[in-house]
């Protein structure tokens, strides 16, 4: 089973890259930018050939967990051989735009699409945070709150969606009460103080229980995929903008992160629950890894758009140098990041 879980897991990590760098692919290439290569994975090469046409090094690397797309001139022009019109440095602003967003376009229309055929095939659930069973003596039972609600507010933040109340309820509460507003049946509209209680799973980890679960009711047909699909594109981008923002103020902390070993134990469970849930799977990492990237962080597209942008507004292009260094140490810093991660995933194992 291990061994099916971590092949798996290197096909869905091999596939996301692929398709993030296959969008800058096509698009530099369309721009007429000279590329030396095109890698999937990091580290020693297992595999490469020489694109008779074009020229350009196709390799796959040993290590799943990037890959790249190495241009020439990405940030200034840094080869004599090559000529100047060539270099990704002399393209126009729009192109050079087109380029960096590339990677996470398709990665968000690969989950799209995936979302949109698993609802056309398996039918989907909804997505809408009205409760669908209230656990008898749990805090949310005992607090009055009845199957059918619909949770409108979370602590006075508006919800939309079951992914956006899941995270509003997992982020810390000072007093240690989370304030639900609630539609009823009836329409009337209800506050409850909810404390949830605390218990242990069989690792001893510990989580906070409210006693509630969404209603799982699922939806059929073409319509009712493509609003799945929109809806639940949105939720995850919603919900992941929501933990960045409380990962910087404390609402929420790094263990509320996960690396290869944290998704390698997702892949193994995901596999017990069927195709279905690892189509979902694919699809959710793939908007994880395309919101990741956009975000203006060095090293990130985002990065590499924003010191764009500034050179928009500047008039003229940011000195290589700096920009260099700037993507140098966001490197840096995101390597020992994942690091501390992927030390705190092998942790949570024992």
């Amino acid at each position: 089973m291990w061994f099916l879980t971590l092949l798996l897991l290197i096909f869905i990590l091999g596939l996301l890259v692929m398709i993030h760098e296959f969008g800058h692919f096509i698009f530099a290439k369309k721009s007429g930018v000279y590329i030396y290569e095109f890698s999937i994975g990091m580290g020693p090469i297992i595999y490469k050939r020489i694109g008779k046409k074009d020229g350009i090094q196709y390799s796959i690397r040993a290590l799943p967990i990037g890959g790249y797309v190495q241009m020439a001139g990405e940030v200034s022009e840094d080869d004599e051989k090559v000529p100047k019109e060539k270099f990704m440095c002399n393209k126009t602003g729009f192109q050079r735009f087109l380029i960096l967003v590339a990677g996470v376009t398709f990665n968000f229309l690969l989950a799209f699409v995936l979302l949109f055929f698993s609802a056309l095939i398996w039918g989907s659930s909804s997505i809408e945070p009205v409760i669908g069973k209230v656990t008898k003596d749990y805090p949310v039972y005992k607090a009055g709150m009845q199957k059918g609600d619909r949770i409108v507010a979370v602590n006075g933040k508006e919800v939309h969606t079951w992914d956006k109340a899941q995270i509003l309820l997992n982020i810390k509460s000072k007093s240690g009460y989370y304030t639900f507003k609630v539609e009823k049946t009836n329409g009337d509209i209800k506050e409850y103080k909810v404390k949830p209680v605390t218990e242990k799973d069989e690792k001893g980890n510990e989580r906070k229980v409210f006693g509630l679960q969404i209603d799982t009711t699922r939806k059929y047909g073409f319509i009712e995929a493509l609003k799945y699909a929109v809806l639940k594109f949105g939720a995850v981008i919603d919900s992941m903008a929501i933990v960045i923002v409380n990962l910087f103020t404390g609402g929420l902390g790094l263990s509320a992160l996960s690396g290869p070993v944290g998704i390698y134990g997702v892949v193994g469970k995901s596999i017990t629950a069927g195709i279905q849930q690892i189509i979902y799977l694919i699809a959710f990492l793939s908007i994880n890894l395309g919101f990741i990237n956009i975000l203006p962080f060095p090293a990130f597209d985002g990065g590499r758009i924003l010191f764009l942008i500034i050179e928009k507004i500047k008039g003229s292009p940011v000195n290589s140098n700096v920009e260099n260094a700037f993507h140098t140490v966001g490197f840096i810093l995101l390597m020992i990041l994942m690091l501390y991660i992927t030390l705190q995933d092998i942790l949570k194992l024992f």
